[in-house]
């Protein structure tokens, strides 16, 4: 896999069962290109190793005055110079295509993950941990993975150096060969503690992270209640926890690379000492003490590749942990099992008996916003599951379009037959042009869109700030999330992306809360009028808007308890008058006892219930 041919049409399915073995999965899917990092590291890494052999040749030829075996000898540093040129070259292009393949492969399976999750994923997930994982994880990742190619050459290199000194000779090269696991494994013991300490480091980031991501996203809230300055400071001591936690990582890979320093000079030292000895006493040439003595010098460059290899694993492992942890989840407990079938016909939920007939816009009414939200996501199918409740999820009955339930087709099926949108949508940075270019059915213009979710004075904002003379608000950028713009903009916005899709039923979580009342209630005629012989459920509270549907759904408790007409309803159920009136206990009381003598209270105008909601 070259950088070129980069994405993946499949980054394939991972094991997600931990952190090593995420990584094992990597490497073993980089198979290719591991190889060929690791025998352009051996033509390297050999490469190196042949120097001593004829920096040790021509020394002893100058010893010898032999003109020949000198000029051999130059020739065969010069080609030994061209092979560790080429050598280094072609590894570092191979090492550096597979961390960024490696990089790539792991944010295409985060970036699968997410569209699957979908609003799912940051209800499991903090938006932090998201971040990290794919930005600075992924980065980390790569690194072991590039790493590991390099540390097998190195590794490689070192034994076939060991095994030709002990040949070569012995009276030396054994006292090499015997220094050298001591050397490469001296720093084992510290390892322990240095992950601890590069984990603690890391969690303490990711906290600091989701600290600042959440911040940075509620920055107006925090501006108009002044909390600023208190929510900066908790960021500075986080901050500052980071800060302690690097500094205390760094010591002890710094003791690390200290070991990694002093005992390879003690062994130079032994090593000069006892072959200076030899060579006096005439058992050794200068030759091959310079011989030995650049081979263990020399010895001490592919020595750092288990130092390296050994800091990548502790940085990656966590990250690798991590990114498991987002991989791992899963919409459903169930597998889709039917294929090519396109669902058209009544929405129903078993669970809770809430039907939403085909062609009608049903409005939906829950006492408690958390439970809306969960059927929301729930009609659109594939619901989120965590281990703990995947037993409970089997049993859990699928939402139904027609006679197709919508867990057993493919998720993109399902999702292009019934499309939710949440309470907060979020808006990508791009222009109003690319925020409507979205797969549809064709049928709804964008401007019918815009026109419908009553973006006029949204349109007429982004004329103003439009890069064309003649002001078109389609060519206007947006900025990240929609930060420029209200909150009620915002939401008209999505409003309008999701009516040019035009699904086959659209379910809309509360798509009018941030808008006034004159404008909601037009948004709701617009819903109404555009979605015509379309199926469209909206959870809303708001009496105009529950006007405006042609049957109105009571679920309480998890089941629904009433069907009606919105004003029948205001009229005949206490438990929907009591959500969508705001009333009181004492006013239901009141009226409970005026109902009891024979007294019907007067109808509540339609004002006087907007004004109480």
């Amino acid at each position: 896999m070259q950088i070129r041919d980069l994405p993946y049409s499949d980054p394939g399915d991972p094991d997600v069962r931990s952190g090593p073995r995420f990584l094992y999965w990597l490497g073993r899917n980089q198979l290719a290109g591991q190889v060929k990092a690791l025998s352009w590291g051996l033509l390297h890494q050999l490469g190196i190793a042949g120097l001593p052999v004829t920096v040790g040749l021509a020394v002893q030829a100058v010893i010898d005055r032999s003109g020949g075996r000198l000029a051999l000898s130059g020739g065969l540093i010069i080609v030994l110079g061209i092979v560790i040129a080429v050598g280094d070259t072609m590894l570092h292009r191979t090492a550096v295509t597979n961390w960024i393949t490696a990089a790539a492969r792991v944010q295409q399976l985060l970036a699968r993950k997410t569209a699957e999750l979908g609003s799912a994923l940051t209800r499991r997930v903090a938006a932090g941990e998201v971040v990290a994982v794919s930005t600075g994880d992924v980065e980390k990742i790569g690194w072991f993975v590039e790493a590991l190619s390099r540390f097998a050459a190195a590794a490689t290199a070192l034994v076939v150096i060991c095994v030709g000194l002990a040949f070569y000779l012995p009276s030396l090269g054994l006292m090499v060969a015997l220094a050298m696991p001591v050397l490469a494994l001296a720093v084992l013991p510290l390892l322990p503690r240095a992950t601890r300490r590069a984990d603690e480091q890391r969690e303490k980031a990711g906290k600091a992270t989701e600290l600042a991501s959440d911040t940075v996203a509620g920055l107006r809230v925090l501006r108009g209640i002044g909390g600023e300055e208190l929510f900066l400071g908790r960021y500075r001591r986080a901050s500052q926890e980071v800060r302690r936690a690097a500094v205390r990582s760094a010591r002890m890979w710094a003791l690390i690379s200290a070991v990694q320093v002093l005992l390879p000079g003690i062994l130079l030292i032994s090593l000069v000492w006892y072959g200076a000895t030899l060579a006096r006493d005439g058992r050794i040439d200068v030759g091959q003490l310079v011989t030995v003595y650049s081979a263990a010098t020399l010895m001490l460059f592919p020595l750092r590749h288990f130092e390296e290899i050994a800091m990548a694993y502790s940085f990656s492992r966590p990250s690798a942990q991590r990114a498991v942890r987002v991989l791992s989840l899963r919409r459903s407990a169930r597998e889709a099992t039917v294929e090519g079938v396109t669902p058209s016909g009544d929405l129903y939920d078993p669970a809770t008996g809430l039907m939403a007939p085909r062609g009608q816009f049903t409005a939906v009414v829950c006492g408690d916003p958390d439970e809306a939200g969960r059927l929301a996501e729930r009609l659109g199918g594939h619901a989120e599951t965590g281990e703990e409740d995947e037993e409970a999820s089997a049993r859990t009955p699928s939402v139904l379009l027609g006679a197709v339930a919508l867990d057993e087709i493919p998720l993109e099926a399902a999702r292009a037959a019934v499309l939710v949108q949440d309470k907060d949508p979020v808006l990508l940075s791009g222009t109003l042009q690319e925020l409507l270019d979205i797969p549809a059915s064709g049928l709804v213009t964008a401007e019918a869109a815009l026109e419908a979710a009553q973006c006029g004075d949204v349109l007429s904002a982004l004329a103003q700030a439009s890069p064309d003379n003649d002001g078109d608000p389609m060519r206007t950028r947006i900025t990240e999330r929609g930060r420029s713009l209200s909150g009620g903009q915002r939401q008209r916005l999505a409003l309008a992306r999701s009516l040019v899709t035009d699904p086959e039923a659209l379910v809309l979580d509360e798509p009018t809360s941030a808008v006034d009342s004159h404008t909601e209630a037009r948004v709701a005629a617009g819903i109404a009028k555009l979605r015509r012989g379309r199926t469209t459920v909206a959870f809303a509270s708001s009496p105009l808007l529950l006007d405006a549907a042609d049957r109105v759904v009571l679920v309480h408790e998890g089941a629904v308890v009433a069907v009606g007409a919105h004003r029948d309803l205001l009229r005949t159920e206490p438990r929907y008058r009591a959500v969508v009136t705001r009333e009181t206990d004492d006013e239901a009381a009141a009226a409970s006892a005026l109902n009891g003598v024979g007294e019907v209270p007067a109808m509540k105008s339609t004002q006087e219930i907007e004004e109480r909601a």
